[in-house]
């Protein structure tokens, strides 16, 4: 007992005079650490990293029983891989490397820490009221129809290398050319339609597939693309399922199913008011006082 009691007071004097000496700093240092572990788990938990890092998890295991038996052949051997495995980590992430930095670049936070650069003046309609209700006149038309339709609609985040995939059409969006396209055993009627604006700029393009495990097993390919868009672009997709007939919206790689028409007349209208002018810097919010 007096072993353990003089351990908890030698314990308790080093966790005050810890303590005592804490700064600022610090704190704001455990707290951003503990920020970007979360993150971090939580990207690995949503996609297949996850499945990866049980792989890695059993090499390191392996790893730490050859380092504990000192194997001096395979401690050689797996010195001379780590540099391999990480240029090898690198590659197998690629897509997940690359989805986490886009998502980091959308976040805007040059604009949220510097508030005297405004790059958000002049907001206007993304695309007319007539476009937002001709979308949704063709998604409750299909839906009757039991007609699949993917339609994917562009916002600040360019999305060219997918139409190129696809058939360039460049036509004034209306619900009877959105029918027409997506019905069954016509030239255009796989793949997505992408809108810009009020104009539907291609059709029949390929999108990338989400490997969220989170999704329902019974969601077929045509909701995983949805998906999949709007986890690396900020584009916001209108699917209609062919089985159901069931309206669904996929934003931020989040998927709502059986969408009313009345609430994905409202997700529109939100998305149509988010539109930004082209960008210009502003030295100072007010500059001007006649500037709406």
């Amino acid at each position: 007992m007096s072993s353990v009691k003089v351990w908890l007071t030698n314990y308790l004097k080093w966790f005050t005079d810890s303590a005592a000496s804490i700064s600022f700093i610090d704190i704001l240092e455990i707290l951003i650490l503990a920020f970007l572990v979360y993150t971090l788990l939580l990207w690995i938990k949503n996609t297949r990293a996850w499945t990866l890092l049980k792989g890695i998890m059993v090499l390191v295991i392996c790893v730490s029983i050859v380092y504990l038996f000192q194997m001096d052949t395979l401690i050689f051997l797996v010195n001379r891989m780590i540099d391999i495995a990480i240029i090898a980590a690198v590659v197998v992430f690629q897509p997940e490397l690359r989805r986490a930095l886009e998502q980091l670049g959308e976040k805007q936070i040059v604009s949220s820490l510097i508030p005297i650069i405004d790059t958000n003046r002049g907001v206007s309609e993304r695309f007319s009221d007539k476009t937002l209700n001709e979308i949704v006149k063709a998604a409750v038309e299909m839906g009757k129809a039991k007609t699949g339709a993917l339609i994917v609609i562009e916002q600040n985040i360019r999305l060219e290398e997918y139409e190129r995939t696809g058939i360039v059409l460049d036509s004034v969006l209306t619900s009877q050319l959105l029918i027409n396209i997506f019905e069954h055993n016509t030239p255009l009627h796989d793949g997505a339609v992408i809108v810009k604006g009020n104009r539907i700029t291609a059709a029949t393009c390929y999108l990338p597939l989400s490997d969220n495990m989170m999704l329902s097993k019974e969601l077929g390919t045509r909701h995983r693309a949805g998906v999949g868009i709007s986890e690396v672009t900020d584009s916001m997709t209108v699917i209609v399922s062919e089985e159901t007939g069931k309206i669904s919206v996929a934003y931020k790689g989040e998927l709502k199913r059986n969408v009313p028409p009345d609430v994905l007349k409202e997700q529109l209208a939100i998305l149509q008011n988010k539109s930004v002018a082209p960008k210009k810097f502003n030295l100072w919010k007010g500059w001007n006082k006649n500037e709406a």
